[in-house]
């Protein structure tokens, strides 16, 4: 599943390889890859792949809600909720700042354990954003799941810290193991920046 996912990522066009106009991700790495999963709900053969691929990934975990992280997170806790027959919120960026100026949209009650689903996991500060709002409002979150991943140490180390577990249906490895058809040029730099992130631009 994790091979049929990353061709999937690539078929769709939400990866896209650029290494003369690099991206910027909200994280500020300067990278020659960007992968942009929200494309992906335009595509109903690929999300039905994705959601059967979520369903196998949480198999065995215990949770009470699903909440995905605004906004492109949202979609994809939907289509697992509906297909789970699973309740769901999801967890704004920051609270609002009018009406009930709530962070947390929906319904959860304390001590529910919550199951956070990510598009795409980078440098884990959005996501563990997340968890710390539920759990803050008494929820028990200590799993999240996603598409993607780069699979850099920054993550690991600050989800490893904050006790919580990250999986992924496939990951940067897999994504890499099926650029056999890119021109050279972009693949060489693709690579050289899975190397080493920070210094690729340097």
């Amino acid at each position: 599943m994790k091979t049929d996912v990353a061709q999937i990522l690539l078929e769709k066009k939400a990866v896209k390889i650029e290494p003369d106009n690099p991206f910027t991700w909200v994280s500020g790495i300067v990278s020659p890859i960007y992968c942009d999963n929200r494309v992906l709900i335009s595509y109903p053969d690929a999300v039905s792949v994705i959601v059967l691929a979520f369903k196998e990934l949480v198999e065995n975990m215990k949770f009470d809600i699903i909440a995905g992280v605004a906004t492109s997170g949202i979609p994809w806790a939907a289509f697992l909720a509906y297909e789970l027959d699973k309740p769901m919120i999801y967890v704004r960026k920051e609270a609002k700042a009018h009406g009930t100026k709530s962070q947390i949209e929906g319904v959860m009650k304390k001590g529910q354990k919550v199951l956070l689903v990510e598009d795409l996991v980078s440098t884990g500060k959005s996501s563990l954003e997340a968890v710390n709002a539920i759990r803050k409002e008494g929820g028990v979150c200590n799993n999240v799941v996603g598409i993607f991943q780069y699979g850099f140490p920054v993550a690991d180390e600050a989800f490893k810290a904050e006790k919580c577990s990250l999986a992924t249906i496939t990951d940067f490895p897999t994504l890499l193991d099926q650029l056999e058809d890119i021109d050279e040029k972009k693949k060489r730099e693709v690579l050289r920046f899975a190397e080493n992130p920070k210094e690729w631009r340097k």
